[in-house]
């Protein structure tokens, strides 16, 4: 019988595969050709399996593992259900420590907030330099800054502590 490629031709025909070293009928059988054959066969063999039959309606055959043909038993059930009461606790231990964490978040924003809403509002005169000074680093060590900014530094350390005189 002749072998057939995938597609249906004949090895060796005009459209088939060829065989050997490329010339049809050379009495070399292809291995990619002997391989997808053996693919096929044992596709052939799994859809006659039992396993399609239960699928299709038909009678369940033995199951595996040893379990009986009703299925999983009753402690694997019990387990399972005890597992899925206790994810759902976790879950809603999760939440409310998430819900928590929100709310302190959103006291610690509110607060911080009203904080910078009063600084800003402090217009006194005299305090513009000081709100300058809380916003720069005067740390030298902490300045990872390639510039020297050492006397930016001290001009508005002085400026602080002895404000110009409009």
């Amino acid at each position: 019988m002749a072998e057939l490629d995938p597609f249906g031709a004949p090895a060796g025909a005009p459209g088939g595969p060829a065989l050997g070293n490329g010339v049809a009928g050379a009495g070399e059988e292809d291995p990619a050709a002997a391989f997808l054959v053996q693919q096929e066969s044992e596709i052939a063999g799994i859809e006659n399996d039992e396993a399609f039959t239960v699928l299709d309606g038909g009678a369940p055959g033995p199951q595996p593992h040893g379990e009986p043909p009703g299925g999983p038993d009753a402690n694997s059930r019990k387990q399972e259900a005890e597992w899925k009461e206790k994810a759902i606790k976790e879950l809603e231990e999760w939440y409310a420590r998430q819900d928590e964490q929100l709310q302190k978040t959103k006291a610690n924003n509110r607060a911080a907030e009203e904080a910078f809403v009063n600084d800003i509002d402090e217009l006194s005169p005299g305090t513009e330099w000081q709100r300058v000074a809380r916003l720069c680093d005067f740390n030298p060590k902490s300045s990872k800054q390639a510039k020297d900014v050492s006397r930016m530094r001290s001009v508005l350390i002085s400026l602080k502590q002895a404000p110009l005189v409009h």
